[in-house]
């Protein structure tokens, strides 16, 4: 079912079930007090009967009688009953009802004459009973009539209601139509602007959705959204034709000069310039999908590695004794304040990725350095570890800097060195894996520090 459609069932419901309510309450309360309204009108009656008939020491019955057959009687289908409580057996003084059998309960006149009042409905009749006492004279008056204007009234009012009720209802539906018709027109409007969206257009598509309201608002993001995916695309073209190219030309020397070599035969020492110089290709091959390796996992989620507490201090000395294995250069280590608990030099992360990272930030510093040197510092403000690799080499260049950390990108002033490009921008992924940030600082001619921050847990 359609969301207009809902919305406008939702409401109609909801609204008809109000009205179905207030409709309910009203006739209620209108039944209420046409009843009590009634019962004192009765009552009324019944001590104005009382009243009248008693005169002095005596019950003028007479008078009474003399009363009914002219006007006395204004109630429809009106009883008059009148009895005497001081006689044993309750003796019925008068009653307007001729030849019919009276049955009064025993019970109900004591009740009146203990409570002095009393009210009940019989049949559709209301029914009120009075003790009154004038003097030393008391008696029992018992009125009955049939609210006939009254429950006409009510009938007249249910009727009114449901017709009301009725033409609610189709006015509800209408404008609830209409109502949900016009709020989903953006999103209907939206839909269709989504569908014309492929990978082909998604720089030059927007959305066009405007107001302030909700919908307005996931347009904006949508349109946010698209222009991340765009830059996703774009980033990723730009990743495999790099990656296509860097990977090309490694194999596009072996292959030739495997084929110059074998084009002829070669003395011994031919032979082996052409391996080592093969074999230096095919190291290069491998340093570039190793890279490529490790960008792609520094791109999985946390969920995917085990995080634990790792000592920064003896990473880093780890690092510092690899480098000097590979015959790479040197590592300076040193700490700016010494640690008061190991808490404060210890990050919560995955061990691996974390070598990976300073291993490549330590490689470019001890590559970058004319005596092959990388000095580390290691700082712990409050909540943090700090760590910063300084080179002495080329530095770069003002205008480079924020590119740095973008896949196969290498300075103006690297070509030179050898490298892929890959490094920098898998230690920023595994930095933002661990919730920290890596910057970079750089003079031209003097050095380049790279700077990452780490939290504790």
């Amino acid at each position: 079912m359609k969301i207009k459609y809902k919305i406008g069932i939702y409401y109609t419901v909801s609204a008809a079930l109000l009205l179905i309510a207030f409709a309910s309450l009203a006739y209620y309360f209108s039944a209420q007090s046409r009843k009590a309204e009634y019962l004192e009108r009765l009552e009324y009656r019944a001590r104005s009967i009382a009243n009248v008939i008693i005169e002095g020491d005596m019950v003028r019955i007479d008078l009474l009688r003399k009363l009914d057959k002219t006007t006395f009687q204004d109630l429809y289908k009106e009883t008059i009953l009148v009895y005497s409580p001081n006689s044993p057996n309750y003796d019925l003084l008068y009653s307007n009802l001729k030849d019919t059998a009276i049955r009064t309960s025993r019970g109900l006149l004591d009740y009146i004459k203990r409570n002095g009042i009393y009210s009940y409905e019989k049949d559709s009749d209301e029914v009120v009973g009075v003790y009154y006492t004038e003097g030393n004279i008391s008696v029992i008056v018992l009125v009955s009539s049939l609210d006939m204007y009254g429950f006409q009234n009510l009938q007249n009012l249910r009727r009114i209601l449901l017709i009301e009720l009725v033409v609610a209802v189709i006015l509800l539906v209408i404008i609830a139509y209409f109502f949900s018709r016009n709020m989903v027109a953006p999103i209907t409007q939206l839909v269709n602007q989504v569908n014309i969206i492929n990978a082909n257009n998604l720089q030059d598509t927007k959305v066009d959705i405007r107001g302030r309201d909700e919908i307005a608002t996931l347009g904006s993001n949508f349109n946010t959204m698209l222009q991340r995916l765009s830059d996703s695309f774009d980033l990723q073209k730009s990743f495999v034709s790099n990656a296509s190219h860097e990977l090309r030309t490694p194999l596009a020397s072996i292959i030739s000069q495997l084929q110059v070599t074998l084009s002829k035969e070669r003395s011994k020492d031919e032979y082996a310039a052409v391996l080592n110089s093969v074999l230096e290709d095919a190291v290069n091959l491998s340093d570039l999908t190793n890279g490529l390796l490790q960008l792609a996992q520094s791109d999985l989620n946390e969920q995917r590695f085990a995080f634990y507490e790792v000592r920064m201090d003896e990473l880093l000395l780890e690092m510092g004794n690899l480098i000097k294995l590979k015959q790479r250069g040197k590592v300076d280590i040193r700490f700016e304040k010494l640690p008061e608990t190991d808490t404060e030099i210890t990050c919560h992360g995955n061990e691996t990725l974390l070598k990976i990272l300073f291993l490549n930030l330590v490689d470019n510093a001890c590559k970058f350095s004319p005596d092959n040197t990388a000095s580390v510092s290691i700082d712990f403000p409050a909540g943090y570890i700090e760590i910063k690799v300084k080179d002495n080499g080329i530095g770069i260049a003002a205008g480079e800097l924020d590119k740095v950390f973008e896949p196969f990108y290498r300075g103006s002033n690297t070509h030179q060195t050898r490298g892929h490009g890959l490094g920098l921008s898998i230690c920023k992924k595994i930095v933002q894996l661990h919730k920290g940030s890596i910057s970079v600082s750089s003079t031209l001619n003097k050095g380049t520090i790279f700077t990452v921050v780490l939290p504790h847990m």
